[in-house]
């Protein structure tokens, strides 16, 4: 087998190994999805839910100082 052809199967390859990942990164989508839906009709809201699992993902130190900084520019636009 040429090297081209072995190039051509290693690209055909790793195509087919992303397009199966976008499948399965579509279908958690859906999943994580219809959990958001489901928390909506028990009464909680989804926005916040979103920005609770952005936050969490955060290091300590970090959110303490974005709450901070948050905090600092409310307090200046006379929000607090």
């Amino acid at each position: 087998m040429s090297e081209r052809n072995v190039a051509a199967d290693q690209l055909r390859l790793g195509i087919e190994r992303i397009e199966r990942l976008e499948e399965e990164k579509k279908g958690i989508g859906d999943d994580i999805r219809d959990v958001y839906i489901e928390f909506k009709a028990h009464g909680y809201d989804p926005k916040i839910m979103r920005q609770i699992i952005r936050l969490r993902k955060m290091q300590p130190h970090d959110r303490q100082e974005m709450e901070a900084i948050l905090q600092t520019y409310l307090s200046a636009l006379g929000m607090d």
